[in-house]
This record gives C-alpha cells, sequence and structure tokens, in this order.
C-alpha cells in the first residue's frame, strides 16, 4: 500500500494533468481552445500589419519579385 501511495503522491500533477486533458478530449473543449488561439494570432498578425504598414508593403513586395 505503500508503494501506491507513493507513487500516487510523486506523480499526482501527471495524474491531474491527464484527468484534465481527458475531460478536455471528452468535451470536445480543444475545439474551443484552437478557435480561441486562431483569434488571437489573427489579432495579433492584424495588430502588426496595421503598426508597420510601410515595412510590410516593402516585404511582401520583395517576396512577390522573388516568385
Amino acid at each position: 500500500m505503500d508503494g501506491f501511495k507513493n507513487f500516487i503522491t510523486e506523480y499526482r500533477g501527471a495524474i491531474i494533468g491527464g484527468i484534465i486533458a481527458l475531460i478536455i478530449l471528452l468535451t470536445r473543449l480543444y475545439e474551443l481552445i484552437i478557435g480561441i488561439i486562431l483569434i488571437a494570432i489573427g489579432i495579433f498578425i492584424g495588430n502588426y500589419v496595421q503598426r508597420n504598414k510601410y515595412d510590410v508593403k516593402e516585404k511582401l513586395k520583395n517576396f512577390i519579385d522573388r516568385m
């Protein structure tokens, strides 16, 4: 019994993480999380383009010229 108790004590963080991951998979919550991440990336890219308009235009022009 002490071996099992030591195992649980040592790996409780991994066990809790596994249970949380299993709940996320079973409830299909990962789709929402991926959607939120994609929205955040889009916001970041849009803000970067807006603030660095001329640099982005120049980089795109150079990229298109290489093709």
